[in-house]
């Protein structure tokens, strides 16, 4: 039987170091994402940690799902992960997600 994969929050995913307690916080500072308890729970993450899209002041530079610059995190490949895994049912999702 395959076990489901765990949930992770986008400070696991890209292995940023800025979340509370990181290691590069004390270099880069304390993402807002892991401090904004105010989404803690939503999509089954802590803090904002999965939907971190809500959290202004990010300074998250994700790569488009091509490789490219940053294009906005409805095109984030962390972003695409939390819509399949909640199936559908994400909380907070933008509307429309271009393919």
């Amino acid at each position: 039987m395959t076990q489901p994969s765990r949930r992770l929050n986008c400070w696991e995913y890209r292995l940023c170091g800025r979340e509370h307690g990181g290691l590069m916080v004390s270099i880069l500072g304390e993402c807002p994402v892991s401090a904004a308890m105010k989404y803690d729970g939503l999509n089954s993450g802590l803090a904002a940690g999965r939907a971190c899209w809500l959290v202004a002041g990010t300074s998250c530079v994700a790569p488009r799902l091509d490789g490219q610059s940053n294009a906005g995190c409805h095109e984030c490949e962390f972003y695409r992960r939390v819509l399949t895994e909640e199936a559908g049912n994400a909380q907070a999702a933008f509307a429309t997600v271009r393919p």
